[in-house]
């Protein structure tokens, strides 16, 4: 692929990735690492809304939810995810398409320990997803999580990651006249070696 250099050199897709998000935690003005997550139900409709990603790894891409929440049942009945990550500033944007795992271990502990005092509670007393009767019935749970753990509430049982394990990877790039630059990056399974092709704008 001899014209795949400047912004999309590289030989790991993951690094390519990483290197995106790290020019748009520099020039974006909020949440440079929000992601607009599609799941489907169990009938096939389509759901999509913003999370954050908050790790991207070797061979995954990462983020932490609610596991009764809306989502994430839609994930674990599905098995299969795509996002898309779009950076205005920089005039490029990121889609993945691949199968899901959870976060469930150290690592899921790590992170909510990491998370401000008010978001840890507020994970305890959400039921998320779920109908509410008033602000003021959540503010109360709030107080009541606050009074039984202080000021070091454990995870949640009911609280931690996922993990996107992508199987297609497309790079965009803003051009000129709307002759914009995509490569694609596909494998047929998650241990399979990538075949990258370049795209029509």
């Amino acid at each position: 692929m001899s014209d795949r250099s400047g912004i999309f050199s590289g030989d790991n897709p993951f690094d390519i990735a990483q290197r995106w998000l790290i020019e748009a935690e520099n020039s974006e003005l909020n949440d440079p690492n929000a992601i607009a997550l599609s799941t489907v139900d169990e009938s096939g409709l389509p759901n999509v809304r913003m999370v954050l990603l908050k790790r991207i790894e070797p061979g995954a891409f990462v983020f932490f939810t609610n596991y009764k929440s809306c989502k994430a049942r839609e994930l674990d009945f599905a098995g299969k995810a795509a996002f898309v990550i779009h950076w205005k500033s920089l005039r490029r944007q990121i889609r993945v398409r691949g199968f899901v795992g959870k976060e469930d271990g150290s690592a899921a502990d790590s992170y909510f320990n990491s998370r401000s005092l008010k978001s840890r509670l507020g994970a305890w007393a959400s039921r998320q997803s779920e109908p509410l009767s008033s602000r003021r019935s959540l503010m109360e749970k709030v107080a009541a999580i606050t009074s039984l753990y202080g000021t070091k509430p454990p995870r949640p049982p009911f609280w931690g990651g996922f993990k996107i394990k992508p199987v297609e990877i497309e790079f965009w790039a803003e051009g000129d006249f709307r002759l914009h630059d995509r490569f694609v990056w596909r494998r047929t399974t998650l241990s399979g070696n990538w075949q990258i092709q370049r795209l029509q704008p």
